[in-house]
């Protein structure tokens, strides 16, 4: 499978679920960044990716989500980045083996705010093409920008991840806030975002995370009304609720997928799950894209 935008934006593709809570489920200590599972528990990577993937997935993220430089020197694991992001794709390559599926490198958001200036723009052009470059050498077909609320900062990583690498981006903001809850919590509008995407050469446009598939209808309308480019869409599976600490999500596989029907005829086209959702989220997903055709 090739990363080819016109194809894409003529279909609805399938992609994978959540990382980070699906990976605790499988004994990840919560306590640990989920990226240091690519060193610690390869085989539960692998497995993961492999159950995403028999559930119908055709694009496999990878477990990197949060391994750049300035979120790992938090945990005193800065010199492993490059390790981490480079394993990640291997993980993601060898569970994909054969399959006619995507490997998409994960790069969030750096932790800083540049509204607040705690970060230079050069810094995070250093910090971001660090981690697309570690990707591509694992073997990312393409890389996803996901989760971000400030649009400074995911232009400038859309910027240096294409200079470093060349690959196709996916460009994906979590819209959260706002009367129809299509504005980040950094208050970036998404029709805005998206011209603005598109215009620094972004290959995909897409909304993740949020509040869940029940809202972020309105945010998939405003994408679509101001790009022609394939509309990446993974929610979450609802809101949390906490259980000893710790965030439970209980939205039901049968329930999420009974929401996407008006994302796909709103322009959705590349169409997966973030938090809470899992393996058995992802095949009803994949069911229901087969049933609408």
């Amino acid at each position: 499978m090739r990363f080819e935008r016109e194809i894409l934006r003529q279909k609805v593709t399938v992609a994978d679920g959540g990382w980070s809570t699906q990976l605790q489920l499988r004994g990840v200590s919560a306590d640990v960044p989920a990226e240091t599972a690519n060193l610690s528990h390869p085989a539960v990577v692998v497995e993961l990716a492999r159950a995403y993937l028999e559930a119908g997935a055709r694009i496999i993220t990878t477990n990197t989500f949060a391994a750049n430089r300035i979120n790992m020197a938090r945990r005193g694991l800065a010199e492993q980045v490059a390790a981490l992001n480079r394993r990640g794709a291997e993980l993601a390559r060898e569970a994909v083996g054969g399959r006619d599926a995507l490997v998409a490198g994960s790069i969030g958001p750096s932790g800083k705010i540049l509204a607040v200036r705690e970060a230079t723009e050069e810094q995070l052009t250093e910090v971001f093409g660090e981690q697309a470059v570690a990707l591509q050498e694992g073997g990312a077909d393409v890389l996803v920008l996901e989760t971000f609320s400030e649009l400074a900062e995911v232009l400038i990583a859309l910027r240096a991840v294409k200079a470093a690498t060349g690959l196709p981006v996916i460009a994906s903001l979590s819209y959260d806030s706002g009367p129809q809850r299509t504005r980040t919590m950094m208050g970036a509008e998404a029709g805005a975002c998206a011209k603005a995407l598109t215009a620094a050469g972004a290959d995909a446009i897409g909304c993740n995370c949020g509040s869940g598939i029940g809202t972020i209808l309105p945010a998939v309308v405003a994408l679509r009304t101001a790009t022609e480019l394939p509309l990446w869409v993974k929610p979450n599976a609802g809101l949390p609720e906490l259980e000893d600490g710790r965030p439970v999500y209980r939205q039901s596989p049968e329930e999420f997928a009974a929401s996407l029907p008006p994302l796909i005829e709103a322009g959705a086209n590349l169409i997966g799950g973030c938090c809470g959702t899992g393996p058995e989220h992802i095949r009803k997903i994949a069911a229901t894209v087969q049933r609408i055709g």
